[in-house]
């Protein structure tokens, strides 16, 4: 099957759309928060609502923030990333979930596609725990050779569906969606951090490693 390539406005259409779906949920728990507060005098309910918009404004925080370094511009001055950022942004995004998430790593600066492709590895992580559960993160191999392993555990732990095929570029169904766009997209990153990405399942753990294309 030959690779589908996207036009960049279809693909910026769709990823475009990824982060409005990751980020609309808590910015109308938002809206429901602030409904709440205008029509209840109720001490309860307003602490409720209140309660309700701190944490959705946390998540939306969060959500866009990660957003910001996996699929945008950020630090776009430089060609690098501080992994210290990486992981802060992938610890605001789990803060309240039902994941439980570890970090084995050394604060280095890496090639800013490689730190996008390891936050990009983590959301597709956490598709292969629908259920909850852990992913615990381990890079190795220093600034020069990076090596990416990530292990998602939980009940019910699987390779999430058609995620081989969308990563290297070869959609089952010959076309993506916005849906489908984040693993197509890690695809593309890699490729472009000449990184080799391989999915192995072992009971309820999937473990996805990253590493050095061989060339």
């Amino acid at each position: 099957m030959a690779a589908l390539t996207l036009d960049s406005l279809d693909l910026a259409a769709l990823l475009c759309s990824r982060v409005c779906h990751d980020v609309i949920s808590p910015v109308g728990a938002i809206v429901n928060g602030l409904e709440v507060l205008e029509d209840e005098n109720e001490a309860s309910m307003r602490e409720f609502a209140l309660d309700l918009i701190r944490k959705s404004a946390r998540q939306a925080s969060a959500r866009l923030q990660f957003a910001r370094l996996a699929f945008g511009a950020a630090g776009s001055a430089g060609a690098s990333i501080d992994l210290g950022d990486a992981e802060q942004v992938a610890r605001g995004m789990f803060q309240e979930d039902k994941i439980a998430l570890s970090w084995d790593g050394a604060r280095i600066l890496l090639p800013k596609n490689k730190v996008k492709l390891l936050l990009n590895l983590i959301l597709i992580a956490t598709h292969a725990v629908p259920r909850g559960g852990s992913i615990a993160v381990r890079i190795a191999g220093g600034a020069e050779s990076p090596e990416f392993v990530l292990t998602a555990s939980g009940p019910h732990a699987r390779i999430p569906a058609h995620v081989e095929g969308l990563m290297a570029g070869e959609p089952e169904a010959g076309s993506v969606d916005a849906h489908a766009i984040q693993p197509f997209y890690a695809g593309m990153v890699a490729r472009a951090a000449q990184m080799a990405v391989s999915f192995s399942i072992d009971g309820e753990a999937v473990t996805i490693r990253a590493m050095p294309a061989a060339r």
